[in-house]
């Protein structure tokens, strides 16, 4: 996640276009009033939320709760749109009036998790009548372009408001919440003041809302804003009664700037493209017969450079993602041109959703409860890339190279697998003697059976009529033994100790 930090500057932040006098050659500046400025406060509620993540290391129970606050703006018959940042793990959700005179708990409508991007209501009616009583819905702002003027809008915890006039310097493809999942973002030059700190703000063009800010670089005077294209989408695909997320082609690519590498795929100078280096089983590529090897050179005609980049008519250079993730919805075809042996071919494919349970390494978990298994003494979890990110900031590098490698290289393991099963911990009990400093590895097998998933690594040791159980693991075929009957006293005691479920298995959707 990526904090909002509004930090003190030096500088006032100046006004918004609305609020400065005009200048024309007719009317001397000296002689000319200020515009009205457009009601704004009537459009926008707070949002409170209190977040409380699970444990990775002790996945029976949650870490310690944290708070949350945001200015939302209302896009619809009470409704508001926020930051999927503000409702992950969120147990406790909460709309206030900007006076702070009215409340409101609230419920999730739809939330996008991979553009950042949450739709609340109030969870009670008759609470909300109230809340959104003599408020206005805004409308959705035209997508701007390089050089517009936009009002980034604020309130002090007094109510009173704060306008920071910005100029929209560029957009590109970035990621705003998931380190993997990049989307249209808009990066507006702006001063902002550090009074009313916010996870997000609304971002306006008149009394029409633009984006919503999710980050603030103080040096650079940058904002990160999300993209009205991304924001006009998501709320048109919440409206239906049940949201889908963004399509994927299912394909993991690679550059083809290599002069080298280039003539081996038979590439003409005038040609782009990018090397597909997999195609994952079962999704959109695969179903519409593309393969590893196969060069994309364009989408719907919209040719791709040896970078992976195209010419979009409004934005100028953008990733090719933005093609299918950007652009369309589940459901839409479209049209690949593809090199394969040097051949040209065209292939139409029709876009799915690349659902994260279905994936060997879930990028996020925020819907669910970690799944687990405590045995003996033994902790076993299936990993995720918030187990990786437990390892600290410099995850990438601190992780174990094992479970990188099952990150980095799934389809290596896909084949075997459905959900990578690894030892996490330890807890010294009578059980686990000897074995209280193993730890991140990867489960094989446990008394001869193929671990696939936790739901599979349970039934293994409930099937087993031996006393003893075997422990598999892929590191250099090392197995460890565990006494089932001390293994079973062991289970009742850490009960009475404290841990409150043994297991957790969660039913797939």
């Amino acid at each position: 996640m990526r904090l909002l930090l509004l930090l003190p500057v030096l500088l006032t932040a100046c006004k918004s276009a609305a609020e400065s006098p005009p200048t024309t050659a007719a009317t001397p500046p000296a002689a000319s009033q200020p515009a009205p400025a457009v009601d704004l406060k009537s459009s926008v509620v707070r949002l409170n939320s209190t977040v409380q993540p699970w444990n990775p290391a002790q996945p029976w129970e949650k870490a310690g709760p944290s708070s949350r606050r945001a200015l939302a703006a209302i896009v619809g018959p009470s409704q508001v749109l926020t930051t999927a940042d503000m409702v992950a793990n969120a147990t406790y959700l909460e709309l206030e009036s900007p006076d702070g005179s009215r409340f409101a708990p609230a419920r999730v409508i739809a939330v996008d998790y991979e553009t950042n991007l949450a739709l609340l209501a109030p969870a009670s009616a008759a609470e909300g009548d109230k809340l959104f009583a003599a408020t206005r819905p805004v409308e959705i702002a035209a997508p701007a372009k390089t050089g517009d003027p936009l009002t980034i809008y604020q309130i002090e915890e007094n109510g009173v408001e704060l306008r920071t006039a910005g100029v929209l310097q560029s957009v590109d493809i970035q990621s705003s919440f998931l380190p993997s999942q990049a989307f249209l973002t808009y990066q507006v030059k702006a001063s902002m003041q550090s009074a009313a700190s916010s996870y997000s703000l609304p971002v306006f063009t008149g009394e029409k809302l633009t984006g919503v800010l999710y980050s603030y670089n103080s040096k650079d005077q940058i904002c990160d804003i999300s993209a009205t294209d991304i924001l006009a989408r998501f709320l048109k695909a919440a409206a239906t009664e049940s949201y889908v997320g963004a399509p994927s082609l299912g394909v993991s690519c690679a550059t083809t700037e290599d002069p080298a590498f280039r003539r081996w795929l038979k590439l003409t100078d005038d040609q782009g493209g990018l090397y597909l280096s997999s195609v994952r089983k079962g999704y959109a590529a695969a179903a519409a017969g593309m393969k590893k090897g196969d060069v994309l050179l364009a989408v719907d005609d919209h040719a791709i450079d040896r970078r992976g980049y195209f010419q979009h008519p409004s934005y100028g250079s953008l990733s090719w993602g933005h093609l299918v993730r950007g652009d369309k919805a589940v459901g839409d075809t479209v049209t690949l041109a593809l090199i394969r042996a040097g051949e040209p071919l065209e292939l139409k494919a029709t876009l799915a959703r690349e659902e994260e349970w279905d994936k060997l390494v879930p990028n996020y978990t925020f819907d669910r409860a970690p799944d687990y298994l405590v045995k003996g003494g033994f902790i076993f979890q299936e990993l995720s890339l918030p187990l990786l990110e437990s390892f600290g900031e410099n995850w990438t590098s601190r992780a174990p190279l094992n479970l990188l490698d099952v990150y980095e290289n799934p389809e290596k393991y896909e084949d075997k697998s459905r959900r990578i099963v690894f030892l996490s911990g330890v807890i010294p009990t009578p059980a686990t003697v000897g074995y209280e400093p193993l730890r991140n590895l990867i489960v094989r097998q446990v008394n001869g059976v193929p671990i696939r998933d936790l739901k599979s690594l349970v039934e293994a040791f409930k099937a087993n009529p031996n006393p003893l159980h075997s422990i598999q693991f892929d590191q250099d075929d090392f197995t460890i033994h565990l006494d089932e009957a001390v293994s079973s006293q062991v289970d009742a005691e850490l009960l009475q100790r404290g841990i409150p479920i043994l297991q957790r298995l969660t039913e797939t959707p």
